[in-house]
């Protein structure tokens, strides 16, 4: 998909291709607070409590899930990690990734009392 969409317009795509070093690079310059740790993309997001912090993981599942791009999550009290990987890339990381990091950053942007 052209480079010109945002992130946020795109959606995952079955058999994405793994990026290399310079397309990670300019994808993790749009999402602001992930890093690349290994072949993973991750973020921790803090809440107030542990019901927003549910509330937040079962929105998050709702937009994976139609995505068809399903991170793994550490959840705790007041906080949840996310990090996504590509198995079908051999788990590297493809534009997808980053598709679904710039939902959930917006997810996260747009939650109520935030």
């Amino acid at each position: 998909m052209s480079a010109a969409v945002p992130l946020i317009e795109r959606h995952c795509v079955e058999g994405a291709a793994a990026l290399d070093a310079a397309a990670i690079a300019a994808l993790l310059a749009q999402v602001p607070g992930w890093n690349v740790a290994g072949n993973r993309l991750e973020r921790r997001f803090a809440f107030r409590d542990f019901h927003d912090t549910m509330a937040f993981v079962n929105a998050l599942a709702w937009i994976v899930h139609r995505e068809n791009h399903h991170p793994e999550l550490q959840v705790s009290y007041k906080h949840c990690t996310v990090a996504f990987t590509t198995h079908s890339a051999g788990n590297a990381l493809s534009e997808n990734d980053f598709i679904c990091a710039a939902r959930i950053d917006a997810l996260f942007a747009g939650r109520a009392g935030a």
